[in-house]
């Protein structure tokens, strides 16, 4: 009885909360925070984090075919590095959705 009293305040909470609307694209004071925010994402998608990106997955591939790693634990690897640089197409194709549904 009580998680069905907890579910339900929970659910009216929810219905009834509205956005945040401060919520501006660089709000006052943020600049050094998103130049930092910039260059973080620039090191992590540039050439350099591409090519180490490529040589991982080459040398986990060549690891696993070689049956010096477990392919669970490989796989692991090559996928995070998908969702790493297809982060951007991930966020944008669930925003699509979101403001098509």
């Amino acid at each position: 009885m009580l998680s069905f009293r907890l579910a339900t305040a929970v659910a009216m909470l929810v219905a009834t909360t509205q956005p945040a609307l401060a919520q501006a694209a660089n709000p006052q004071g943020s600049g050094p925070i998103v130049a930092a925010l910039a260059w973080l994402q620039g090191t992590l998608l540039g050439n350099v984090a591409t090519a180490v990106a490529v040589m991982a997955v080459a040398a986990v591939g060549f690891m696993m075919l070689t049956g010096r790693m477990n392919w669970r634990f490989g796989a692991t690897v090559i996928i995070g590095v998908f969702i790493l640089f297809g982060a951007g197409a991930i966020v944008s194709g669930i925003q699509s959705a979101v403001a098509a549904g």
